[in-house]
């Protein structure tokens, strides 16, 4: 059998709109917690937030993991603002303190997913699964992406399965599957 893209036109907008990315909880109290909750919960101001995290970044004395966290957690926001730079260098600064932080090459790849650099996604969210990152779905789903972009439809497809067998009821991984017709290769 083989693999075949259908609606190729939406190969270059539709992903692309919608990668998936992952918050890491703070322990504790204070800014960095606050940071975290603003990330996670839908934020009245991107101002207010990416500032709460910051102002965490600069004032507070955390746990080399809380910080790491809030670096990642700054990131995320950073990215939903379209600043994937800055967001790329706060999961930099996060592998940094701790290396071996799943989310922090889960986000990575989504932000260069968005750059349009699929090949280092690619990588980036092959780390993340090597680390065994707790969104596994998010990660399979953008490695789907960077696979699809990267002319790897069969790997693609696999991983918009993963995704979807690992969160079964997430719609955006079914509406990926649908885009794609399976049929019989004569060999």
């Amino acid at each position: 059998m083989t693999l075949i893209k259908s609606l190729a036109g939406l190969l270059a907008a539709l992903p692309l709109a919608m990668t998936a990315s992952a918050q890491v909880f703070v322990i504790g109290t204070g800014l960095g917690a606050d940071c975290y909750q603003k990330t996670s919960a839908a934020y009245a101001s991107f101002r207010d937030a990416e500032e709460t995290c910051t102002r965490a970044l600069r004032e507070e004395t955390m746990t080399l993991a809380n910080r790491a966290a809030t670096f990642v957690n700054r990131g995320v926001l950073r990215m939903r603002n379209g600043d994937y730079e800055q967001a790329r260098d706060d999961y930099a600064s996060a592998r940094r303190i701790q290396p071996d932080l799943a989310e922090a090459y889960l986000n990575d790849g989504a932000a260069l997913i968005y750059q349009r650099d699929f090949a280092a996604a690619l990588v980036a969210l092959d780390k993340s699964l090597d680390l065994n990152v707790g969104d596994a779905y998010a990660a399979h789903y953008n490695r789907a992406i960077a696979r699809e972009n990267t002319g790897d439809v069969p790997g693609a497809y696999a991983d918009f399965q993963r995704a979807l067998e690992l969160k079964p009821d997430w719609d955006l991984a079914a509406r990926q599957l649908q885009r794609f017709k399976i049929s019989r290769s004569e060999e």
